[in-house]
């Protein structure tokens, strides 16, 4: 009986004392987000590409923080406005300093030299992602890509560097 009445006893003076409310730890153990960060936008960003006659459009657009500094970065997509055929796509990305008035480009992933076509384009996990349509020659019609490389670039502390994802494989 005593045993039953100190077990009692303890039970319902425990139901009294509750834990403080529980804080979750970070989800990186670099540095922390800024909350007040925005990425940068695109609107009046000199993009390297060459474009003659017509403009330069941007085609995609995603948001992300590259390189672990709690600030998202921009990386664009961007084409010639061609009225007629697939113009090349060049892959850029921006960032935007606190006290920088206009967004820059601070890297090419892809220039439209290359003469490719971006598909399947995302930024996760602090790396880019896409789909890159391109030629197996020079003789291959601009209108019909015949080789598919899957690429991903991913910041090293000085440089993107380029991989290609792994099980993948051209067409």
């Amino acid at each position: 009986m005593a045993t039953a009445t100190a077990v009692a006893g303890v039970v319902a003076f425990s139901s009294l004392l509750q834990p403080g409310s529980a804080k979750a730890a970070p989800a990186t153990a670099g540095r922390q987000p800024d909350p007040a960060a925005t990425a940068p936008g695109t609107a009046g960003v000199a993009f390297p590409v060459r474009c003659g006659p017509v403009k330069a459009v941007v085609k995609q657009k995603a948001e992300g923080d590259l390189d672990g500094d709690g600030r998202p970065e921009t990386v664009a997509v961007v084409h010639c406005d061609a009225p007629m055929g697939t113009p090349p796509d060049g892959v850029y990305v921006l960032t935007q300093g606190m006290q920088d008035k206009h967004p820059r480009v601070v890297a090419t992933l892809v220039d439209p030299k290359d003469r490719t076509t971006v598909t399947d384009f995302a930024v996760r996990y602090g790396a880019v992602t896409a789909t890159l349509l391109g030629y197996s020659t020079s003789d291959v019609p601009s209108c019909c890509p015949d080789v598919k490389t899957p690429a991903k670039w991913q910041w090293n502390g000085s440089a993107f560097i380029r991989s290609t994802p792994a099980g993948s494989h051209s067409v």
